[in-house]
């Protein structure tokens, strides 16, 4: 059996082992346009803010483990033609120029996702960076060099990470984003309050619910200013973090794919056509909270996904379990955990839901010490399904998170939660653990309001 992996970074990766694990007789050969393989990009501000200090670490695999499980790795290579039909496909050397064609008898489509870039005017001027691989943190650590003054466009994940880095290392630093709220997709509005605040108090200069407009250049071809509708800044250097599209047009009108080019899969990682696979960045998720197809371009789903293509990569053995988008972010010394659906995203999704919001400390006041921990919890309108939840302290309360998102996934309603078995030790929660409480919460407010 020949397998022709392409892309290998998350999701190609994990897919490479599993396949040879489960399929050792296979033929496998990978081909990557990079020259590394399985970089962890959510670890780039760790890298920028001096957090990471050996970028080595940042890569949990390399060429040389794969090809010593089995893979054929062909790095530096890009794939300029797919056709699905005739099964072949036709790839460059990058260092030598020669083009192969080959034939596959099953195709793993592990292309990632790019940055989008939005067509703004001076967008081409120098110091204007992507943040997304290896090469580009890189540029972005040694540019900030001299660089003092830096905005950020985009205040999703990696864009509010990159700014605690640079506020930390002293730079100044602007945020800039269409909407009016920072990581609107992850947390509600009495979250971001709060760590807007944080932001500004910090030193951070925010300009939400502003796009930009125009960029700016000096006579030596550098950006030096950002221009919004309603004002303009400084800049020495500017990062864009506004969204990832999938990397899917080698494949486009081969395969189906949502309207942004993200490639539809079954439970059991197959295309529409069933001897190509796609898992990671370049394929959709299975959303639990809404039962959708959805694009949710994180490492977490794309090495389930890569790991699920070997499994079932000749025979249907091992189920997707779909998704709820968790996450966690680190910021300024709060920890913050999301899962599922926001209540201002609910919509987006077609659910209707109600959101409770509680506070109490994690743990006993008679404790030396304790941290108040705010929370949400985001349920379905009539069957009290929970479709969502987010959680913010100074207290690590991340782990939450994940424990919400077994909640979703298993379609958990409030009154489960409400009574759920939990330890209690006061070193580290009350007879009531503040999950319970928050359930607990919930449900008055469903009795208050029926």
């Amino acid at each position: 059996m020949k397998v022709v992996v392409v892309g290998c970074t998350h999701a190609g990766t994990s897919a490479v082992k599993s396949i040879l694990s489960n399929h050792p007789e296979a033929e496998v050969t990978v081909y990557e346009r990079n020259d590394n393989v399985s970089f962890l990009s959510c670890g780039i501000a760790l890298y920028v803010g001096g957090v990471v200090k050996d970028p080595a670490s940042l890569f949990y695999s390399n060429p040389e483990e794969l090809a010593s499980l089995g893979a054929t790795v062909k790095m530096e290579h890009d794939v300029e033609t797919i056709d699905v039909k005739e099964k072949t496909i036709t790839a460059k050397d990058l260092k030598t120029g020669e083009i192969e064609t080959v034939t596959y008898d099953k195709l793993v489509m592990t292309t990632g996702s790019w940055p989008i870039v939005p067509p703004i005017d001076g967008i081409q001027s120098e110091n204007i960076l992507l943040c997304k691989n290896y090469n580009q943190a890189n540029e972005i650590i040694e540019k900030a060099k001299s660089a003092n003054k830096i905005v950020i466009v985009g205040g999703g994940y990696i864009g509010i990470e990159l700014v605690e880095a640079f506020a930390e290392s002293g730079k100044e630093v602007t945020l800039i984003d269409g909407l009016d709220r920072i990581l609107n997709k992850y947390l509600d509005k009495p979250f971001t309050d709060v760590l807007e605040s944080e932001l500004e108090k910090q030193g951070v200069t925010l300009a939400l619910g502003e796009n930009v407009q125009q960029f700016v250049a000096d006579e030596s071809g550098r950006v030096k200013t950002v221009v919004t509708p309603s004002q303009s800044f400084d800049a020495d250097m500017v990062i864009l973090c506004v969204g990832f599209k999938p990397n899917t047009t080698l494949i486009e009108g081969q395969l189906d794919t949502l309207p942004n080019g993200a490639i539809k899969v079954n439970e059991y990682m197959q295309t529409s056509n069933p001897d190509v696979y796609a898992a990671g960045d370049s394929a959709v998720v299975h959303y639990n909270p809404s039962g959708t197809q959805n694009y949710i371009p994180l490492a977490t789903n794309a090495v389930r996904q890569g790991l699920l293509v070997g499994h079932n990569l000749t025979k249907n053995n091992l189920a997707y379990r779909g998704t709820q988008g968790t996450s966690g972010l680190y910021l300024f010394g709060w920890t913050i955990g999301s899962t599922g659906v926001t209540k201002e995203s609910a919509a987006l999704n077609n659910l209707d839901v109600e959101a409770t919001l509680f506070e109490d400390n994690y743990r006993p006041e008679f404790m030396p010490t304790t941290e108040n921990v705010k929370m949400s919890l985001v349920y379905e309108k009539g069957t009290n399904r929970i479709v969502g939840a987010q959680f913010m302290s100074k207290y690590d309360i991340t782990q939450s998170a994940n424990t919400l998102s077994l909640a979703v996934q298993n379609k958990m309603t409030v009154e489960d939660l409400a009574i759920s078995d939990f330890f209690f030790q006061p070193h580290f929660d009350r007879p009531w653990n503040y999950l319970n409480l928050l359930a607990q919460a919930a449900l008055a407010d469903i009795k208050k309001n029926n």
